[in-house]
């Protein structure tokens, strides 16, 4: 038998998909009530369903919220040299891994709430994101020279159209599954926890440049 470490993304995902299965006795979809009534409570470290949402998708945005305060919180007061900052040759710098943020969030609104397929960007929207999404060299050339407040506006206004967006739509739409996506049969919920869980990636390398930046103190990492 494989050991944690040695499973593939596509291992990981079955092994859970059927630990979850069996441990909360759910074989499918339709299993889940989603018409149940939950207590809302918008408080920032309170996980679960939020007013205007369906109950699903305001747990999503619970928790993309309070990753998103995790994400702010280290780069508060960040001069545009420290956002700037490349450690090394391939390092991204922290103002690159914001918009990068922005970048992944705004291509899946695009793919989920538009239907297009992955890669199908309007001009602006390429033009806008893509170096951005790609990082690597050619985003540590032209992303520079920005202050914090142009990379919060960029994250604060794709926050507020995917929220706009949530309230359109319901869990049906939440849990209905694109079964040619390349991971394997992959549900709308699993893309936007990505969105989520990429956050938190990025967080753990905005942090490492920070306790690395000249002048920086010991243990901001």
């Amino acid at each position: 038998m494989k050991s944690l470490n040695q499973l593939d993304r596509r291992d990981f995902i079955k092994s859970s998909a059927i630990f979850t299965s069996s441990t909360l006795g759910l074989t499918s979809v339709s299993a889940l009530d989603t018409n149940t009534s939950f207590m809302v409570d918008e408080r920032e470290n309170i996980i679960g369903p939020r007013q205007g949402l369906s109950p699903h998708i305001g747990t999503l945005l619970s928790m993309m919220s309070w990753m998103r305060s995790t994400i702010l919180y280290p780069v508060d007061k960040m001069t545009p040299e420290q956002l700037d900052y490349i450690h090394d040759e391939k390092s991204n710098s922290i103002g690159s891994m914001l918009l990068h943020l922005a970048a992944t969030e705004r291509f899946y609104q695009i793919h989920t709430f538009e239907g297009r397929k992955w890669g199908d960007w309007s001009e602006p929207d390429k033009k806008r994101f893509d170096v951005a999404m790609r990082l690597g060299d050619e985003a540590r050339e032209k992303i520079k020279g920005n202050n914090l407040d142009y990379y919060l506006n960029t994250l604060k206004e794709v926050r507020e159209n995917t929220i706009k967006e949530f309230k359109k739509r319901d869990d049906k739409w939440l849990f209905s599954v694109d079964e040619a996506w390349p991971w394997g049969p992959t549900n709308n919920y699993c893309k936007w926890f990505h969105v989520c869980e990429h956050e938190s990636n990025h967080n753990g390398q905005i942090k490492w440049i920070k306790g690395r930046l000249p002048g920086a103190k010991s243990g901001n990492d």
